[in-house]
């Protein structure tokens, strides 16, 4: 049921990106086909989700045996010491450290456990991903206050066949709302004004130009 679900959702982002970037396409002949990017869209209090990729440093106070660095294997768990199998995909380390905690209590008394996450990936849901016409199109762990800008830089910016101002954020946490971006002005002519917060799970479509 939970793939399937996923085989939904990810089906209904192609049709969303497929029809933006036909409608985007022809966007200089009339006005925009969505409303613009609001600035600011960074969320107040966001903490970090663990995702499948990211590597785990895991610290057990006085059990130097029982800490370890583990990866975040594809299906969202991790193997450690005297925890087998622990699903740690979508938490925040605070409650991974918890968990592991829980875990260890039946073998260590009063553990006290500590994770820290490096080599960041994030989960899927909440990856910036860049398609079409971006100099290197490719998905990118979502920071505190990304901008527009700061995914650009990633990409290595515009293809010379990119219709710039005619590119779109579709907002999944937003279900799947459309906003229009102006990265030509952006990149190309220094418009600071078209530079706007991402939020978590943004896909970011540049279509051709037909001119």
């Amino acid at each position: 049921m939970l793939m399937t679900n996923a085989f939904r959702t990810v089906a209904a982002m192609l049709a969303a990106i497929t029809a933006s970037l036909g409608l985007a396409g022809c966007a200089g002949l009339g006005s925009p086909a969505h409303p613009p990017a609001p600035a600011g869209a960074a969320l107040a209090d966001y903490s970090y989700l663990i995702g499948a990729g990211d590597t785990l440093n895991i610290t057990v106070w006085r059990n130097p045996e029982l800490s370890m660095t583990v990866p975040v294997r594809p299906d969202g768990k991790i193997s450690a010491p005297l925890v087998e199998e622990l699903m740690v995909q979508g938490k925040t380390s605070i409650a991974v450290a918890r968990d592991i905690e829980k875990k260890l209590s039946t073998y260590v008394r009063d553990p006290v456990v500590t994770v820290i996450v490096t080599g960041f990936v994030g989960p899927f849901s909440e990856q910036i991903r860049v398609v079409g016409e971006a100099a290197k199109p490719q998905f990118l762990p979502y920071r505190e206050k990304m901008t527009l800008l700061d995914v650009m830089i990633a990409v290595g910016g515009l293809t010379d066949f990119a219709d710039g101002n005619g590119a779109s954020i579709l907002r999944t946490a937003e279900g799947n709302k459309q906003y229009t971006v102006r990265l030509k002005d952006l990149i190309r002519r220094g418009d600071v004004s078209a530079n706007v917060e991402m939020r978590p799970g943004d896909i970011l479509i540049i279509p051709q130009s037909f001119f």
